[in-house]
């Protein structure tokens, strides 16, 4: 063997091109990308599926149509409705139209987060996480809803704030009848202890996270689960 030559079973030894720096700096940027475009879109959806579910209870609660607040969710979600209104009608407290477009809408938004993260950007089980991310949602607001009427009762019991007036409207349909089984008493009322239960107990043991396990739905996909 001359000087200078290499045997014949010696590897070359270069950087193939994915083991290269530039390229592994191209994918840490794609990497910063796709990150920064699910929380993009993770809280875009969050905000849209919001507004839609306390549209939903406004209207299931029967809340004051002129609250400047209800006002502006109203406006805000007109136009995401009124495409489905001729496909599904409303009964009673409850818009059929509005609970799709959540649900459409959280579908969409699960299926562009999980194409971000390199999977399919459609497959049916999205349908079903998007259910269980608006029962979620609709859980969360009602539990809120409830914790800033506590805070509330304490801090500015008389306020009449468009916002406090609205957030003592929606859980109405859930404590009403709680409130007929268990009066309040010297002032207390306890119902609300009670739904705060009942909630928890739907949402961790009985029915959303059991089905979110069920349905083998990624963590931290849905704002709340």
């Amino acid at each position: 063997m001359r000087g200078g030559e290499r045997p014949l079973d010696q590897p070359v030894t270069k950087l193939s091109t994915i083991e290269s720096p530039n390229f592994q700096g191209h994918l840490t940027r794609m990497d910063y990308l796709a990150d920064s475009g699910i929380f993009l879109v993770r809280s875009i959806t969050g905000l849209v599926v919001l507004l839609l579910n306390l549209r939903f209870l406004m209207q299931a609660s029967r809340a004051d149509y002129y609250n400047p607040i209800s006002q502006g969710i109203v406006t805000a979600t007109n136009p995401i409705i009124a495409p489905f209104r001729k496909l599904l009608p409303t009964l009673g407290r409850f818009d059929l139209a509005n609970m799709l477009a959540a649900i459409l809408c959280q579908t969409v938004g699960i299926g562009l987060i999980v194409w971000l993260s390199g999977a399919s950007l459609f497959a049916p089980v999205y349908f079903l996480w998007a259910m269980v991310g608006i029962l979620a949602s609709l859980i969360n607001i009602y539990f809120f809803a409830l914790l800033i009427m506590v805070i509330a009762s304490w801090l500015a019991p008389y306020s009449n704030h468009p916002a406090l007036a609205l957030v003592r409207e929606l859980p109405e349909p859930v404590c009403e009848p709680v409130r007929r089984l268990i009066p309040a008493v010297g002032g207390l009322d306890f119902s609300i202890i009670v739904v705060f239960i009942g909630l928890s107990l739907i949402e961790n043991t009985i029915l959303v996270k059991p089905l979110a396990v069920i349905l083998a739905m990624p963590r931290g996909l849905v704002v709340g689960l």
